[in-house]
């Protein structure tokens, strides 16, 4: 077994990322504050050739040195957006009949393995503050919550690994694998 040069790994160039088609799945960071985490995001909606972020609240917004660290040109390719309210972002979405779901520990969620996708849907996620989480005002806002089960003693995620695992599920889900 001999590990993969990166060019022999026939990744898209910036123009061709950007003409794909792309997987129906936004992202909605709002007031995160730490910018790795923001990049992390970035490089995860590249890999997974997603839509749209929207960057809310006093999440920072490219270009910017601490992002672009883990982001590494992520932001060149995933279209984004800066909006100071997240409450106007996600009705906005739903008026454009995009299903918005917070990615948020509450009651009646949905575990995310039970979570059903329909592929002629467009699904947002929100993913809150590191401390805090979603904000309640915007969990209210949305069609519904997704929660990541865990079974260990804390009680959170770090927020770049959850968008990571849920766009991950809802990209499988979505029979995306076609590459």
């Amino acid at each position: 077994m001999r590990k993969l040069e990166n060019s022999e790994l026939d990744r898209k160039s910036i123009l061709d990322f950007k003409e794909a088609p792309k997987t129906p799945i936004i992202i909605i960071l709002d007031d995160i504050r730490s910018l790795h985490n923001i990049g992390s995001v970035f490089r995860t909606a590249d890999a997974f050739l997603i839509e749209k972020i929207y960057l809310c609240g006093i999440t920072a917004t490219p270009p910017n040195k601490e992002i672009h660290k883990t982001a590494l040109g992520a932001t060149e390719t995933v279209v984004w957006e800066h909006s100071e309210s997240v409450l106007e972002v996600i009705e906005n979405l739903k008026k454009e009949k995009i299903s918005v779901f917070a990615i948020e520990q509450v009651e009646n969620s949905i575990f995310l393995n039970d979570f059903k996708v329909e592929n002629d849907k467009k699904y947002a996620l929100v993913f809150g503050n590191e401390v805090f989480g979603v904000n309640q005002e915007a969990i209210k806002f949305c069609h519904g919550t997704i929660e990541i089960p865990q079974l260990g003693t804390k009680h959170s995620l770090n927020i770049s690994v959850s968008a990571g695992i849920v766009v991950w599920d809802l990209f499988v889900k979505l029979d995306n694998l076609e590459y």
